[in-house]
């Protein structure tokens, strides 16, 4: 059975009301958390919490996938001026610091850590009748925080480092943002520190596991050009045997086989529990505008992503496919079958086509471009395509990149791809260029801006150029 990520009213709810007013790093509840998370039931509970602020709509419930794929050349906004313009800002690079999603998916990332740090400052008293699961339950803490910080310094650059719990909302206030390599560094302490404490096996579908800290640190290790520690920790998933390809593409996201083999962590969602309250909202939002009752034609896949699959790539039509209207849309989605807003895909975060692609890449990189191939060609068969011609070290990075758009479509990497290996500026002018499309960008659009109740609320932080 799957974990069910309700966040409680009356132990976490945070009053929407104080959102634009205190600083997001800091924690808002309407229970004493200090007469709170004192023995195991109320720590798992809380616990439990944790992971739902992952369902939040500025994370993996809605925003966070957008995020990381409109302003790429996969993904665009049908109607920029649906919802307040705020998607169609990232698909024309007019955003501006009070966008909503800018906004919501720090708030929600903070108040992520923050529930996390609460859990990581108090466990350890806690007594469990099983040592193992507390254990565990710490590993997991540590990896939630270390997710959540990766995404949001991606986004936003440098940004306010907590680790610890705070009762006080003015203990961080005038403390500014830390350096990126700060933040790295507590990214890389917390997911090597929760490496030896997590399972193998979960002990329930969706629970944080040891390959997917292994996993996650070596695409931060690939983001930071570490390629050497990058393959120690991607060769330990691979070497583990507890994640493999499945034999068909449409198996991979079935809802009928979700949490499969080659699914390392994802984030659980299901259709009619919880007053339809547990569902997702992606299908309605994601779906191509007059396709079906409140479609809303947001972050779909460009035609021109849908026309680089060859006729005889087992993915088209799987992964990415066409609406009536000639729209490609993303077939990952599973259509809800009753209420459009209660989806029952869950949103995968990790998963073994992404480590086996991140395994041809930092070989490469490396030099060595027989076994960077042999893992390109891993992928291309099960998607029916024949090896690579690739044989170079350039070529093979081209080969690589273009196999991870048409591979992980919709699973939000490709922005974060080409900020990666620094080629976002020079691919998106081109692509504009190449659409007849009047957008150039520059360096200082490869940082989101901070939101503006921030800068407001804090002097020491401040904006990011050209915003």
């Amino acid at each position: 059975m799957k974990i069910k990520y309700i966040i409680i009213a009356a132990v976490l709810s945070v009053t929407a009301s104080s959102c634009k007013k205190e600083l997001y790093q800091n924690p808002v509840t309407s229970k004493d958390l200090g007469k709170f998370i004192t023995n195991q039931a109320e720590t798992e509970e809380y616990i439990t919490a944790v992971y739902g602020t992952l369902q939040s709509t500025g994370l993996y419930g809605l925003y966070l996938p957008a995020f990381a794929e409109i302003p790429s050349d996969n993904t665009y906004d049908q109607v920029p001026s649906n919802d307040s313009g705020n998607y169609g800002q990232l698909d024309q690079f007019t955003t501006i610091p009070s966008n909503d999603i800018i906004e919501t998916t720090w708030r929600d990332a903070y108040q992520g850590i923050q529930k996390a740090n609460v859990v990581l400052n108090r466990i350890d008293k806690i007594t469990y009748t099983d040592p193992a699961v507390k254990q565990a339950r710490k590993g997991e803490m540590l990896f939630i925080r270390a997710l959540l910080y990766f995404n949001i310094v991606r986004l936003y650059g440098d940004v306010p480092l907590v680790t610890t719990e705070t009762t006080d909302p003015n203990q961080y206030f005038g403390l500014g943002r830390q350096p990126a390599a700060k933040v790295y560094d507590q990214i890389k302490a917390d997911l090597t520190a929760a490496i030896p404490l997590l399972p193998e096996v979960p002990g329930q579908p969706g629970r944080v596991v040891k390959t997917a800290a292994e996993s996650l640190l070596g695409k931060v290790y690939l983001t930071l050009k570490d390629y050497a520690n990058a393959e120690t920790q991607l060769l330990a998933v691979v070497n583990s045997g507890k994640h493999a390809l499945l034999t068909r593409p449409q198996d991979v996201f079935a809802v009928s086989n979700e949490n499969n083999k080659e699914i390392i962590f994802s984030v659980q969602f299901t259709s009619g529990l919880n007053g339809n309250s547990e569902g997702s909202i992606m299908f309605q939002q994601f779906s191509p505008s007059a396709t079906v009752t409140g479609a809303k034609g947001h972050n779909l896949p460009t035609l021109s992503l849908y026309n680089l699959y060859a006729a005889g790539d087992l993915r088209k039509g799987v992964y990415v496919t066409l609406a009536p209207t000639g729209a490609p849309f993303d077939n990952k989605l599973t259509a809800p079958t009753t209420i459009i807003t209660d989806g029952p895909s869950d949103f995968v975060v990790l998963r073994y086509a992404d480590v086996v692609l991140m395994m041809a890449e930092v070989e490469n990189e490396l030099g060595n471009t027989a076994q960077a191939a042999t893992y390109l060609n891993i992928i291309r068969t099960r998607a029916g395509l024949s090896n690579t011609s690739a044989a170079n070290q350039a070529d093979l990075r081209d080969a690589i990149a273009l196999e991870r758009r048409l591979e992980l479509i919709g699973e939000g990497h490709r922005w974060f791809d080409l900020l990666r290996t620094g080629t976002a500026v020079t691919v998106m002018n081109k692509w504009f260029k190449d659409n007849n499309i009047l957008i150039t960008i520059d360096q200082h659009n490869l940082l989101m801006p901070v939101p503006q109740s921030q800068v407001n609320t804090d002097p020491a932080i401040k904006q990011n150029p050209g915003y």
